[in-house]
C-alpha cells in the first residue's frame, strides 16, 4: 500500500505541476515549485502515519473519487470538484506568471500563504486520528462498522475535514501570489458547503444516531459562525 500511496502522490504532484507551469510558461516559478514541495511532504507524511496506524482508513483515501457505492449526487460534484480544481489551477499559472494581471503579493502574504496550507494538512491528521470513516466521498461504510464519530474535533464541529479545507483554499491562491485565484474561493466555499448539507441528509437518514449528533453539535465548519 506504501507503493501505491507514494505513486499516487507523484502522478498526482506531477499532474498539478503540468497545470501550474504548463499554464506559467515557466518553470522559474519559486511559489508554484514550494507548493508542490509543501503539499507532497505533508500528504506523505500523512499517508505513512496513516498506513501505520489506520490502513482501512488509507485504503479509502487511495481509492478513486468516483465509486458505485457513493451517492449518485456525490459522483457529479466529485467529477466538477476535478474539473474545476484544474481549472483554477491553470487560470493561477496565467494569472501569476504569464499575463500577471495581479499585483505582486507582498512576501507576508505569500508566507500567510504557505502557513494555511501546512495548517489545513496538519488538522486533517487529527481528523484522520479521530474518524477512521473520512473517505473522500459521500458513502456509509457498513462493512467497516460505520459509527458516529463525536470525538476530537467533531465534539467542536461536524465538518472539520472542510474547515481544513477552507485553509488550503485560501492558502493555495495567496501562497502562488495570485488575487484571480482568492476572487474565485467564496464560489468554492460555497460548493463545499453544499455538499456538506446533501451529505448530513445522507448521514441522518442512513448512520444510526447521526440525527442526535447534529443537535448536540450545532456548528458545521466555524463554531458560534455556521
Amino acid at each position: 500500500m506504501i507503493k501505491r500511496l507514494v505513486l499516487q502522490t507523484v502522478v498526482w504532484l506531477a499532474a498539478m505541476g503540468a497545470l501550474l507551469f504548463g499554464a506559467a510558461g515557466s518553470f522559474a516559478w519559486p511559489a508554484a515549485w514550494w507548493y508542490l514541495i509543501e503539499l507532497g511532504a505533508l500528504s506523505l507524511w500523512i499517508g505513512l502515519w496513516l498506513a501505520r496506524h489506520d490502513p482501512g482508513l488509507l485504503a479509502e483515501r487511495l481509492a478513486p473519487f468516483v465509486q458505485a457505492q457513493q451517492s449518485r449526487w456525490d459522483r457529479f460534484f466529485m467529477i466538477g470538484v476535478a474539473l474545476v480544481w484544474c481549472a483554477w489551477l491553470i487560470a493561477m499559472g496565467f494569472d501569476a506568471m504569464r499575463f500577471q494581471w495581479s499585483a505582486p503579493l507582498p512576501v507576508w502574504l505569500v508566507s500567510l500563504g504557505s502557513l494555511c496550507v501546512f495548517l489545513s494538512l496538519f488538522m486533517c491528521r487529527f481528523v484522520f486520528e479521530a474518524n477512521s470513516y473520512a473517505a473522500p466521498v459521500v458513502k456509509i461504510q457498513a462493512s467497516r462498522g460505520h459509527k458516529v464519530i463525536d470525538t476530537g474535533p467533531y465534539a467542536h464541529i461536524r465538518h472539520p475535514m472542510y474547515c481544513a479545507a477552507l485553509l488550503l483554499l485560501v492558502g493555495t491562491p495567496l501562497l502562488l501570489g495570485s488575487w484571480w485565484g482568492l476572487a474565485f474561493v467564496p464560489v468554492m466555499v460555497f460548493g463545499i458547503g453544499w455538499r456538506a448539507v446533501r451529505e448530513e441528509r445522507v448521514l441522518a437518514e442512513q448512520l444510526e444516531g447521526y440525527s442526535e449528533y447534529m443537535a448536540r453539535v450545532r456548528y458545521r465548519f466555524v463554531p458560534l459562525i455556521w
